[in-house]
This record gives C-alpha cells, structure tokens and sequence, in this order.
C-alpha cells in the first residue's frame, strides 16, 4: 500500500519532528558521555534509542508521551551506568573490555591478535594511518576500548608514567 491518508502522513511529520527535537533536547542534557565514542553498551543505547524514535514517527500505537519517556528512560540508564562505571571498579570491568596491546617496540603480539581476532595488515594500516613506514618507528599499538586502534609514538622520559599502563599485556618493567 503506497497511501493511507493525509493524517497519517500529518501525524508522522509532528510525531516526527517533535521526538527528534525532544531526542536532540534530551542528549544534550544527558552530556556529551552520551555521545562518546562507543563500547558494547553504548552502542546497545544507540541501537535502541533509534530503534525507538522509529516506533515513535512510525507506529499509530505509541502516543508521543510513551516514547519520549522511553527515549529518557534510555538515555538516563546509560547515564546511570556511565556514572557507576566512573565510580565503582566492579562495575567498570563488568561493561567495559579493557585496552590491549597488539604490539610492542616493533614486535606484534600474535596471540592478542589471535584472540581480538585482529590480523597484522590492521595494525600495520593503523601505524600508516598514523604517519609512521615502519611497525619498529613506534613504540606501541593498541586495541581500545572502543574498537579503534591507537598508535603511541616512543616517549623521551621512561620515569614518567606510561599512558599504557592500563593496557593488558603491556609490559610493566617497560
């Protein structure tokens, strides 16, 4: 069926243009955690605040009401989780993977790799995107949290703290 009636195209320009001013509202409040860079749950958040800003312009079913309080009870779930993950450690590493080194002073870590199901072409792609010829010009590359991959350049001062401490497999007596 191509057309139903001109209310129903009606109601899908308001509903529409309300929820998505409402959404825009709702995450700018929420703050920009909201909209950082993704981990499993964030992009669980995502899918499902789309998902329901569908239902809400599309479906006669759901009154405007229900969804912008389903868009808030999204939004301030993550948030809830969000502000535990900065709070409680259990929490944190119950949502969130932890960092991995996939190579080392030159040398690839084959079983990382193996296990993050990552092949040596990606990190080489990501030491070239980053402006180095060589896997040994850099000092590490690492698999984020959030699935990009992050090249560290040699630091001039080894009794400084490492910003890969966190990094599993990073090798702490440097």
């Amino acid at each position: 069926m191509f057309f139903e009636s001109w209310s129903d195209l009606g109601r899908v320009l308001v509903v529409g243009i309300c929820a998505y001013a409402a959404l825009i509202v709702m995450l700018r409040v929420s703050g920009k955690r909201t909209l950082a860079k993704m981990n499993a749950f964030d992009f669980v958040v995502t899918v499902a605040l789309g998902s329901t800003l569908a239902t809400i312009v599309l479906s006669k079913d759901v009154a405007l009401a229900e969804g912008l309080l389903a868009l808030a009870l999204l939004i301030g779930l993550q948030w809830v989780v969000a502000w535990l993950a900065v709070r409680v450690t259990a929490w944190r590493k119950l949502i969130k993977s932890e960092p991995r080194l996939l190579a080392w002073r030159g040398e690839l870590n084959e079983a990382a790799l193996r296990e993050e199901r990552m092949s040596p072409e990606e990190v080489y792609t990501a030491v070239r995107a980053s402006g180095h010829a060589s896997l040994a010009e850099v000092e590490a590359v690492v698999l984020e949290t959030d699935g990009s991959v992050s090249v560290v350049g040699s630091s001039p001062d080894d009794s400084k703290p490492s910003a890969l401490q966190s990094v599993r497999g990073f090798p702490s007596g440097g």
